[in-house]
């Protein structure tokens, strides 16, 4: 089964940069976005054979996730759990067979760490709510989680430390999610791989250069992994300052 999770960071301008050349040549069986940007009704993708759902923000022009996929879910739900009325569109969970799948875009906790509090208590949320699926099937949980966990992560780890995203306190809210029953499966392959990154500022030449972070993710259930067959970074792929991520498992 082939999975693909990529920020498109805003779906209608993607779609002018090649999405649907790369949609079509990976021909994923599940294939997720975020920052979809828009409204019901404000782009018609024809994607044949995949059924699609999408979570769209209250707020115009902003956040907002979609799933696509070949065979259809036994279910689909919007938000966290009870907080199913989560007015930024950043969850959708479908639920298939053997396991659940759940595409995610955290928050941002803001430049000047304005929304650090409450991207702490989403990630305590999240942290239960996956939990709660784990236990009855397992999990495969993606998406643009807007941290770098560790400092082979991003370029420069030591002039980044305590900035959005990079914060002991983010890091640590991911570091307890793996220790609660997942894996990050890139790192669980590839654990000392470097300059392995999936955003980059738009600032002139830092994608050229490499200078980026790691902040898009598939993790996994741990009982999965002898299920894993690759996790890649598909970082040759233009058309966002994200680029899409990857994973390969038998499910």
């Amino acid at each position: 089964m082939k999975l693909v999770s990529w920020n498109v960071n805003g779906i209608r301008a993607c779609v002018k940069k090649g999405f649907m050349d790369y949609f079509t040549n990976v021909n994923a069986d599940i294939f997720c976005i975020q920052e979809s940007k828009l409204q019901e009704g404000q782009i018609q993708l024809e994607l044949d054979n995949y059924y699609q759902y999408w979570n769209y923000a209250e707020k115009k022009g902003y956040s907002g996730t979609a799933i696509f996929t070949k065979k259809e879910p036994l279910s689909v739900s919007y938000g966290l759990g009870e907080k199913d009325d989560e007015p930024e569109g950043r969850v959708i969970t479908l639920e298939f067979e053997n396991f659940y799948f759940v595409t995610m875009y955290t928050p941002n906790s803001k430049r000047d760490l304005s929304r650090l509090d409450y991207r702490l208590e989403w990630e305590d949320e999240v942290r239960t709510y996956l939990m709660a699926l784990d236990e009855v099937k397992p999990v495969v949980f993606c998406g643009d989680l807007n941290v770098a966990h560790n400092d082979l992560d991003l370029k420069n780890a030591k002039s980044n430390r305590g900035n959005s995203g990079f914060t002991d306190e983010e890091r640590e809210k991911m570091t307890l999610l793996l220790q609660s029953g997942f894996v990050d499966s890139f790192r669980y392959l590839y654990p000392n791989r470097e300059d392995a990154y999936t955003w980059w500022s738009y600032m002139a030449k830092v994608r050229e250069r490499n200078i980026g972070w790691r902040i898009d993710y598939f993790i996994i259930s741990n009982r999965l992994t002898e299920v894993l067959r690759d996790s890649q970074i598909h970082a040759d792929i233009m058309g966002s300052d994200h680029c899409p991520v990857y994973m390969e498992i038998d499910l």
